[in-house]
């Protein structure tokens, strides 16, 4: 049996040390006030860690992408890529929302709720202003890529990437030799600095969670047990679902080793509810998985805008619990309309805080159903945040392992000496087949 890695067994320790001290901070405190002072205290180390992955991660998409698009040399194999890659999230999107739909029906964790219900007319306090298809369409694009990276928008920096790796490929290689060059070498330290940033992750994430629990306590989930209970095993069904697919595409062989590489970023976007802080390790051990670098630096940033399978779940049972705790009667054929407007909906969240508690706000007036239903959840959003982060990170995995085996991106024993400089030898040139 092989030893656990390092940093997974540190951050799950961590993770185990958030929840005691967590609690017994909870019980300490004279009052919710007090509580959430104590709490602040603990998000500073969090909020450093954070900041250090955002930190890192602009550049780091920019020189993978790049480094990946000219390695290509050839537009049409971007196209190929990209339209497999986006015929898997949308796949996946449906039959997240579909698992969402049956599993919140089954359960109805609205129905009968012992907790006073706010008045049909109060205010969130979300914005949903800015869900604006319009504007995301346009603002895709970016105006300048200072800005695109000082906000770590990735779609932006991803359309400036393609543009910027298709020119590098158009020109001769003489004269492009010193910015590949550059571009390569930039890849390296960024991987590098990835790894230092990685050493903090187990004190980030023992903060997250303290603070978590140190301001809602556990008694909470008592309370919201049978919503929050339905939504995990919800998701747990999706899981399976993926993991079933995977080792159909891959083999149960190189299914079990991707799970195995998963863990490590997986725990991290778990414990610290965001997707950003997974990203530079999620890279690095699809490379050591196998994934060449071109194909995981192109569908990985792709997937954080596109494949948010986890959220597709959550938003079906959102919805849906709010008109169950109101008593209100849809037909099937009205929630499954409902769901397929939060999925086109949700393809314009990248960026929007709460993104997920947003499209489902903006999207329950249409259909006739209070805004104000969301006020029963916001206090519990962030452990509800964990699990679909945790989620929407092993599907971006599975996906990019998936397109690649469809690609036939294998890396081999070549590869791993050319284009991922710091991949284990005994994981990374594995192949991907079963």
């Amino acid at each position: 049996m092989k030893k656990m890695n390092p940093l997974v067994r540190q951050i799950m320790v961590a993770m185990v040390l958030g929840v005691a001290v967590g609690w017994a901070c909870h019980a300490w405190a004279a009052d919710a006030a007090a509580a959430k002072d104590i709490a602040r205290y603990f998000g500073i180390a969090t909020d450093i860690f954070l900041r250090m992955i955002k930190m890192i991660v602009a550049p780091l998409v920019f020189a993978t992408l790049v480094a990946g698009v000219a390695s290509m040399g050839d537009v049409k194999m971007v196209g190929r890529v990209g339209t497999k890659a986006l015929t898997w999230f949308v796949t996946a999107s449906l039959v997240s929302l579909g698992l969402g739909l049956v599993s919140v029906n089954l359960l109805q964790p609205g129905a009968g709720l012992a907790l006073p219900l706010p008045d049909a007319g109060s205010s969130t306090g979300l914005k949903t202003s800015a869900l604006n298809l319009a504007d995301f369409i346009t603002q895709v694009f970016p105006t300048s890529i200072a800005q695109a990276m000082a906000g770590n928008a990735i779609l932006q920096i991803l359309v400036f990437s393609l543009f910027f790796g298709f020119a590098i490929a158009a020109l001769p290689r003489d004269a492009t030799a010193t910015t590949t060059r550059f571009v390569d070498e930039l890849v390296s330290i960024m991987l590098k600095l990835t790894d230092f940033v990685m050493k903090f992750a187990p004190v980030g994430v023992f903060a997250a969670i303290a603070s978590v629990i140190t301001t809602q306590g556990l008694g909470v989930l008592w309370t919201y047990g049978k919503f929050i209970g339905g939504f995990y095993a919800g998701l747990a069904l999706l899981w399976l679902v993926m993991v079933l697919v995977g080792t159909l595409v891959l083999g149960p062989t190189a299914m079990k080793q991707l799970l195995r590489l998963l863990r490590e970023p997986v725990l991290i976007a778990f414990s610290t509810a965001s997707s950003e802080s997974a990203y530079p390790k999620m890279l690095e051990q699809l490379e050591r998985f196998g994934v060449r670098r071109r194909i995981a630096s192109f569908v990985l940033p792709l997937g954080y805008s596109f494949n948010l399978d986890g959220s597709m779940m959550y938003q079906a049972f959102a919805a849906i619990f709010v008109a169950q705790a109101f008593g209100i009667e849809m037909s099937l054929t009205t929630q499954i309309t409902m769901l397929l407007v939060l999925m086109v909906s949700s393809k314009g969240i990248a960026g929007v805080p709460r993104a997920s508690l947003v499209v489902v706000a903006a999207v329950l007036p249409m259909f006739g159903l209070p805004e104000a239903g969301l006020l029963l959840i916001m206090g519990i959003d962030q452990f509800l945040d964990m699990g679909r982060t945790a989620t929407n990170v092993i599907g971006n995995g599975i996906a990019t392992a998936i397109v690649a085996k469809w690609e036939g991106q294998e890396s081999t024993a070549e590869d791993e000496a050319g284009e991922a400089p710091q991949a284990a030898p005994a994981v990374g040139t594995q192949p991907l087949a079963g």
